[in-house]
């Protein structure tokens, strides 16, 4: 037996999955030949909004490029999604980029250099 309050998690788990598999192979388009991360997906409590988070590797433009690709792929995604996961109503996606890392790591480098600053 399921929770029904879990059930936008469980599907926003599902669609993560699908839709890193579609971008491990499935999409030919050649902007998205560029490593892409699904980092977190975020879906509304009424399944009509998903919001993709992800992650590419390279420069700003390839990034640019990507996301750019992602949303012409995203018509793709969604009608795979309704098929795979035998949902009622195609989901709007959103592909937004995750600079969360890039974040964290500029963070860490400022601690050091306060810290080596401090120390001298």
């Amino acid at each position: 037996m399921t929770i029904a309050g879990h059930r936008p998690e469980r599907i926003a788990e599902e669609i993560r999955h699908e839709v890193t598999l579609m971008l491990a192979g499935e999409l030919k388009d050649p902007r998205l030949s560029a490593a892409i991360n699904v980092t977190e997906v975020r879906i509304s409590p009424d399944l009509r909004t998903v919001r993709v988070y992800v992650e590419v590797l390279g420069s700003d433009s390839e990034r640019e490029a990507t996301l750019k690709g992602l949303a012409g792929a995203s018509g793709f995604i969604r009608h795979e999604l309704v098929e795979r996961l035998q949902l009622r109503r195609a989901p709007e996606i959103f592909f937004i980029p995750d600079r969360s890392e890039e974040y964290g790591h500029r963070i860490e480098d400022l601690l050091k250099k306060t810290k080596e600053h401090g120390e001298a």
